[in-house]
């Protein structure tokens, strides 16, 4: 177009050959300025606006590979097909091989050689993953809403009930097939709602044996390792509220037993304040929060006042520091009222540590403290000792929690919103 424009002006500069170069400045403005009338809008940009796009692209093109990973991750996740608690074919193994748990059998062949297994009952055990062996085959595998009615079943049924005892094995057979679930769940990759509702269920179960079985001999139960493996469900539980799309309706009950649990944790601490406004000011975490201040703080009077406002789940969460925080106090007052002639009111000391008079004489022996016969403490510096090992039986003085604890069974207590679930899921 341009090229045609120039040979025409080219003919009529022959005639006017003064006019020539007035013609071609005229062509080159126009052809610039059709030029610029053709560009996109928005002009020149800063070299700043173009690393602020830079930036953006780099950003948008980071999340979309994050959520192909992830796809990608979901994809690989093997395939479950198992549709009952239990394994077919393991059920048969440990039927053939005698290693049916009493809770599995079929009622009435508990007498047999070999008992028979109740496909009904019987829930596949935790193996630890061997050399050779395949834990990825998908008719090894429970899916997501197997796992589900599976921790449901346990918690209900086992865990709940009043007619199974004693409860250290009602324990032992629900620690081990709650680390089968966990098995499953970490092969499988499994996140989501479903994902939410088992572990809300386990910490349940995990928190309220700690208080239950507490004091028991270790070979029965140890608490080191009940804790670990809370700990661990926590945790995850926590990462899946971060995570996920939610909404979590419960989220604020087991943030408030995670900061109860791990009272003067900091990483607890951090975990809850960076919880948004609307969770932060709800009642139970606003008290778990003050709880922890106390704690903290070191004052345990204004703390075993707070603890009378806990639900009886919270305070089992809980009490596990009930031990230090009463021998922080007698510490202090031992400290505070060392005097020959000072005589402290047995009465308002029970009073301070939630305890009845007659274990508060107790817990003052077992720490060196004198309790004259007119109910009267005499506290002393020099005289407070530290108790020998098995010497302090903490069970004796769970007197603030079992009081919570009156007309609740364990499955009020552990199977609370289970059946709510159940009912979703369905």
């Amino acid at each position: 177009m341009l090229f045609e424009q120039q040979s025409e002006y080219f003919f009529v500069c022959i005639l006017n050959k003064g006019n020539y170069f007035n013609h071609l400045l005229n062509l080159f403005l126009n052809s610039t300025q059709l030029q610029s009338s053709r560009a996109p809008s928005g002009g020149w940009r800063s070299p700043r606006n173009k690393q602020q796009c830079q930036n953006q692209s780099k950003t948008q093109k980071n999340e979309v590979e994050a959520e192909d990973q992830e796809k990608e991750i979901k994809e690989m996740a093997p395939r479950a097909s198992c549709q009952t608690m239990c394994p077919a074919q393991e059920l048969w193994n440990r039927e053939s091989q005698n290693r049916l748990h009493c809770f599995e059998v079929v009622p009435g062949t508990e007498s047999f050689r070999k008992p028979k297994g109740d496909p009904l009952r019987a829930v596949k055990e935790y193996s630890r993953p061997a050399a050779g062996k395949d834990v990825t085959k998908p008719s090894y595998l429970r899916p997501p809403d197997v796992l589900l009615k599976t921790v449901c079943y346990l918690i209900d049924e086992i865990a709940g009930s009043t007619s199974l005892h004693p409860w250290t094995e009602v324990y032992s057979f629900v620690f081990d097939r709650l680390r089968s679930v966990k098995q499953d769940m970490i092969i499988q990759r499994l996140s989501g709602k479903d994902c939410v509702a088992i572990l809300e269920l386990t910490v349940r179960f995990h928190i309220y044996a700690s208080y239950r079985l507490c004091g028991e001999p270790l070979r029965i139960f140890d608490p080191r390792i009940n804790d670990t493996h809370l700990q661990e469900y926590l945790n995850w539980l926590f990462d899946c509220y971060k995570t996920g799309t939610g909404p979590y309706p419960n989220q604020e009950e087991f943030q408030t037993l995670g900061l109860l649990y791990n009272l003067g944790s900091s990483p607890a601490t951090q975990d809850v304040l960076e919880l948004p406004e609307r969770l932060r000011q709800t009642p139970s975490l606003k008290l778990a929060l003050a709880i922890n201040q106390a704690f903290l703080e070191g004052n345990h009077v204004h703390l075993l006042r707070l603890v009378q406002k806990l639900d009886f789940l919270q305070t089992c969460a809980l009490h596990r520091h009930l031990v230090t925080c009463r021998r922080h106090l007698l510490l202090i007052y031992s400290h505070g009222y060392h005097s020959r002639n000072c005589r402290f009111p047995l009465d308002r000391l029970a009073q301070l540590l939630s305890l009845e008079p007659s274990l508060t004489a107790e817990l003052c022996q077992v720490y060196g403290i004198e309790v004259n016969q007119h109910n009267q403490v005499l506290f002393s510096k020099s005289a407070f000792t530290e108790p020998e090992q098995g010497e302090l039986d903490c069970k004796l003085y769970h007197s603030i929690v079992s009081e919570k604890q009156r007309g609740l069974t364990s499955h009020a207590v552990l199977a609370e919103r289970s059946e709510q679930r159940t009912q979703k899921s369905e």
